[in-house]
C-alpha cells in the first residue's frame, strides 16, 4: 500500500509540471517598433463617462473624428485584406477602430458594409485567421449597422 501511495504521489507531482506548462500564460507579444505603429488621430477620444448608458453616451468621438472617418478613401496604395465577420467590440474602448486578425500592427485602414465606408484604425486582435473581428461602437454607428448584428465587412489597409 505504501508503494502505491508513493507512486501516486510521484505521478501527481510529475503531472503538476506538465499542467503548469500546459496552462502557463502565453508570452506577451513583442512590442511593435514605433515606426510600425500608425494612428489616424494622435489624440484618441476620451473614454466614456462611468455613467454612460446609451450608444450616444458611449460614443465620445467628435464631429471632426466622424468627418475624417467618412471622408472619401484614397484608393492609391490601398490593398484589400479580405472579408471578416464582425461584432460590436468593447463600447468603453474609445475611437473608431476594427480589431482583426488581418493585421499584426496598428495601421490605417477602411471597412465597407452594405455600400457604406468608414476610415478607421486597424488593430491586431491576436486571433487566428478566420476568427472574426470586433468593431468599435462609433464605427458601427457611422456604418449605420445594427449594434447587435454580425456584420460582413470588407477590410482594406492603406
Amino acid at each position: 500500500m505504501r508503494q502505491v501511495v508513493l507512486v501516486s504521489a510521484m505521478l501527481a507531482l510529475g503531472g503538476c509540471a506538465a499542467l503548469q506548462e500546459a496552462f502557463a500564460p502565453a508570452p506577451a507579444p513583442e512590442a511593435a517598433p514605433e515606426s510600425a505603429v500608425e494612428t489616424l488621430d494622435p489624440t484618441p477620444p476620451p473614454p466614456p463617462p462611468p455613467a454612460a448608458n446609451t450608444a450616444a453616451e458611449f460614443d465620445t468621438t467628435n464631429a471632426e473624428d466622424r468627418a475624417e472617418a467618412l471622408a472619401a478613401p484614397e484608393p492609391a496604395g490601398e490593398r484589400t485584406l479580405g472579408t471578416t465577420l464582425a461584432t460590436l467590440g468593447s463600447p468603453v474602448d474609445p475611437g473608431i477602430w476594427l480589431k482583426t486578425p488581418f493585421v499584426q500592427n496598428v495601421t490605417e485602414g477602411r471597412v465597407e458594409y452594405r455600400g457604406r465606408s468608414v476610415n478607421l484604425e486597424l488593430r491586431p486582435s491576436g486571433g487566428a485567421a478566420g476568427s472574426g473581428s470586433q468593431l468599435s461602437l462609433p464605427a458601427m454607428r457611422l456604418l449605420e449597422a445594427p449594434l447587435t448584428g454580425v456584420l460582413e465587412l470588407t477590410v482594406f489597409a492603406g
